[in-house]
């Protein structure tokens, strides 16, 4: 009875859906608001960490007693211990945060979202503030989608509505956390939501401009990274972005194996409890803060300082590898924190050594090494996470340069058709999949029952075909079709066309799936 009023509530939007837009554009800004907000305390939180924590080690460790420094590490452990209590109270915390809200979208997770909010704000700041190698960036989404989420819940909103203003909430968490809304948008819709319609653009694009807002007026307006001079790339060099995007996207490639088998190093015999892998993670932190501090943190000081640096090819290489395995042994052990930053980071680092090499064979002057490295940091992104327009604006924002989009574009679209021709899959797709397949949701009937905002892609199995002679899933219904202004009572006889959208309700993940085959994938997709 009370699905059957949720789906009563459904069809009242379908039938006012330009006031159920503007709706949505009004609850958007107070995501904005809400989720920018919180995000602001969050990068507070983490900025001030680092900050002591840095002092700390210059001013205390460095010349203090050997009580204080084991003190140090008792610290250490005690912060595992509370990491893994957290851990142990909400496991949806965890992580990156990005695939559970993917899956929130979906409808295959379920979220209980303070409790959620509350552990990633609590673990975010104590992991990333003493030292391990994660980023504020995916946290971030998670928590402005769980704050949207929030919101939702309190003013009472539909199933359908809510995966909108989550959304709205994840675009606004990117926007926050990188003084970058363009990016936030696009993520949201590219990698997220995957659905371009008007209905998740309008709320998604004002929560990103009000969290940016928000942000800037506690941060200033400065962008993430600086590059001192950052000189046009001029056109004689494109080739060379060709070869970075092939360098750039193997490496990417390597990165997602690193990250997808790590759990193999963390199953050894000698880690015999969740508590120990944390532990490991945590002294790690503390034996790289005495020798090697660089490689500590999200590390976007880093790639600031990287063209301050001397032009050494040992030195790159050396600072690649640390950043790397650290970030593999921080993100593997499961506490609150995303790959997000660091992955950009060690894209700049793997365009400096290839910049190294391009400047000492003579093929360029090192004056347009930061191109070089810009460069980089996009084509990691789209072999990573396989979203290439998402990293070019991301990286142009990040870095408050727009004249190199040829350049970005170019070497992204490499790094992505590298990656693929190396069987290389997105990041956060494979991470979703693992843990539906380790932890398949306990959903009651209605909490199964999905009401799916789907676009019918040129050459699907859908596309120029009546309803009635596809082959849909069991259990699956289509509700409405919305073509251009106007609204279709589909039935056995409407012909689907290229860019309808499509609302249809159905009662399993699998059917979901399977939909999602029929109507967003090509037959080569599909293949």
């Amino acid at each position: 009875m009370h699905g059957d009023t949720r789906l009563e509530a459904v069809l009242r939007v379908l039938n006012h859906w330009p006031r159920f837009r503007l709706q949505l554009f009004l609850e958007g800004i107070l995501v904005g608001l809400l989720s920018g907000t919180v995000i602001s305390f969050f990068r507070w939180g983490l900025e001030t960490g680092s900050v002591w924590r840095q002092w700390f080690y210059a001013n205390v460790l460095s010349g203090g007693s050997l009580v204080v420094n084991g003190l140090w590490f008792a610290l250490l452990l005690a912060a595992a211990l509370i990491l893994w209590l957290l851990g142990r109270y909400e496991p949806q915390a965890g992580g990156s945060g990005i695939p559970q809200i993917k899956g929130v979208i979906l409808g295959a997770i379920r979220l209980r979202w303070f409790r959620v909010l509350w552990v990633k704000l609590v673990g975010g700041i104590l992991g990333i503030g003493l030292g391990l190698s994660l980023g504020r960036e995916g946290p971030s989404i998670q928590i402005g989608a769980v704050a949207a989420q929030g919101m939702s819940r309190l003013f009472g909103r539909t199933r359908m509505e809510e995966r909108y203003l989550i959304t709205a909430g994840a675009s606004a968490g990117l926007a926050a956390a990188f003084n970058a809304p363009l990016a936030g948008v696009m993520f949201a819709l590219e990698e997220l939501h995957r659905n371009f319609s008007g209905v998740v653009l309008a709320p998604a694009m004002a929560a990103a401009l009000m969290a940016t807002m928000v942000s800037r007026y506690l941060f200033g307006r400065e962008p993430v990274f600086h590059f001192g001079i950052l000189p046009h790339f001029p056109l004689r060099y494109m080739w060379l972005a060709v070869i970075l995007g092939i360098i750039v996207g193997i490496a990417g490639v390597i990165f997602n194996k690193g990250l997808l088998n790590i759990h193999y190093f963390y199953e050894l015999p000698v880690f015999r409890n969740r508590y120990m892998p944390i532990a490991f993670a945590m002294s790690m932190a503390g034996v790289l803060g005495y020798v090697f501090p660089d490689v500590l943190g999200g590390g976007n000081e880093l790639v600031n300082a990287l063209y301050t640096l001397p032009l050494s090819l040992q030195l790159f290489a050396l600072l690649l590898v640390g950043k790397f395995l650290f970030t593999l042994i921080s993100y593997g052990c499961g506490v609150p924190g995303g790959f997000f930053l660091p992955m950009l980071v060690l894209g700049a680092l793997t365009g400096g050594m290839v910049g190294i090499i391009f400047i000492q064979m003579g093929l360029i002057s090192s004056y347009y090494l930061s191109n070089i490295v810009v460069l980089s940091m996009a084509a990691f992104f789209a072999a990573s996470v396989q979203s290439p327009v998402t990293g070019t604006i991301l990286i142009m924002e990040m870095t408050g340069s727009y004249e190199h989009l040829l350049a970005l574009c170019t070497v992204s679209l490499v790094a992505l058709v590298v990656a693929q021709l190396f069987r290389g899959e997105p990041i956060y797709e494979v991470l979703l999949q693992r843990s539906l397949a380790k932890h398949k949701p306990a959903l009651s009937s209605s909490e199964r029952r999905n009401l799916l905002e789907l676009t019918v892609v040129s050459g699907s199995q859908a596309d120029g075909k009546y309803i009635g002679r596809i082959a849909w899933p069991s259990h699956t219904a289509i509700v409405d079709v919305k073509r251009g202004s106007g609204d279709i009572i589909p039935d056995d006889e409407t012909c689907l066309r290229a860019g309808d959208y499509l609302y249809v309700l159905t009662d399993s993940i699998e059917g979901a799936e399977a939909i999602r085959n029929i109507v967003e994938r090509t037959g080569d997709e599909n293949m």
